[in-house]
């Protein structure tokens, strides 16, 4: 595998963006193995902890997590290691959301049951992000100047009558101030990564004096890109120039690149703007140059169908639903099995890119 450079380089369209550069590192030294875990609220993970815990003893289930545990307890990995956001240690459960966990789990468990080596994931995840905006990648460029302009007449009205209704006098946005959001999680994205490159020493002292190598990135994200006129058509284009302009500004040209369809539609056959999302991220399977190195893995088919069939009266039946989901379909019912499967299938769609690698 090709290692990361020892540059991270941040273009832009019309912001301002700087070279960074990555910590120097002994060529001779114990390679790590790093993937970087990427996406919007279903990436952060929603699986409720006290989900897992309780389906970790439930005879029904517990088979499903019995790799997960040992002697009665999670277990916490000296092998494989995670960063996620402001949160960093060896991978358990616990690193979705607050006091939930996600799909990182299991991925994590996959790559570590494989590498002889240590494994780190750096997970760098936003609820409510989409791909059209604040993932958009430089190489994407703007949408068009009308979408804009048709942007800044809006938030201007809504400041406008604001400060009529409330007796303000705040400023009206500016095209600037529309144009800031495009790209912020793309790079706030480069910037977890260089910064935890530069820090890991100190984050994870048990990987000091080793070498970090980037191995393979996994994309689940998708869900804000439904809404909004035009947006679902761009989805395709968007996650094209995303996935070259990583590739790119990490330096690595064939890296492993997986995504994890949308899917919360279900044992239920997608229709309209989750149709043409799933489309859009399918067709990077056979987008020239991606092929080998580029793999769409269906999340839909692995629904945790006890979860969708008791979800319409969880109100009624919250007793029975408490024992199998934590949250909305849109989180995928919060279901710890959905999660898991996911991660699973994730894992083993990064090891066939990665072939013989080990």
């Amino acid at each position: 595998m090709r290692t990361c450079c020892l540059l991270v380089v941040f273009v832009g369209w019309s912001l301002l963006f700087g070279s960074v550069a990555l910590q120097a590192q002994d060529p001779a030294a114990e390679v790590v193995r790093v993937f970087i875990l990427a996406g919007q609220s279903n990436m952060e993970g929603k699986a409720a902890n006290k989900l897992l815990e309780h389906q970790a003893l439930d005879p029904t289930t517990a088979e499903l997590f019995a790799h997960l545990r040992r002697d009665d307890q999670w277990v916490v990995r000296d092998d494989v290691f995670i960063k996620f956001l402001q949160r960093h240690g060896s991978l358990t459960i616990g690193y979705g959301s607050p006091n939930q966990t996600g799909l990182e789990l299991e991925f994590g468990t996959v790559m570590g049951e494989h590498f002889a080596e240590p494994v780190l994931l750096i997970k760098t995840a936003w609820g409510g992000h989409s791909l059209y905006q604040k993932f958009r990648s430089p190489s994407a460029g703007f949408p068009a100047e009308d979408r804009l302009q048709l942007e800044l007449f809006q938030a201007q009205k809504r400041v406008t009558d604001d400060n009529a209704k409330n007796q303000r006098n705040d400023p009206l946005p500016t095209m600037d101030d529309i144009k800031a959001p495009y790209g912020s999680s793309y790079r706030a994205m480069m910037n977890e990564v260089q910064t935890t490159f530069a820090d890991y020493d100190q984050l994870f002292p048990t990987l000091r004096g080793k070498k970090l190598e980037l191995t393979g990135f996994v994309w689940f994200q998708g869900f804000n890109d439904m809404f909004g006129d035009g947006v679902p058509e761009e989805y395709e284009s968007n996650l094209k120039h995303f996935i070259q302009d990583v590739r790119r500004d990490l330096n690595s040209p064939e890296l492993p690149f997986v995504i994890g369809l949308l899917g919360q539609n279900g044992s239920k056959p997608a229709e309209g703007a989750m149709l043409k999302i799933q489309q859009a991220q399918w067709a990077m399977n056979s987008v020239p140059g991606f092929q080998g190195n580029v793999k769409a893995i269906r999340t839909d088919e692995l629904v945790d169908k006890e979860a969708e069939r008791l979800f319409p009266d969880w109100q009624k039946n919250f007793e029975a639903w408490e024992k199998v989901g934590s949250d909305r379909p849109y989180h995928y019912y919060g279901s710890a099995i959905w999660f898991t499967r996911i991660g699973h299938d994730l894992g083993d769609a990064m090891l066939e890119l990665l072939g013989d690698v080990r």
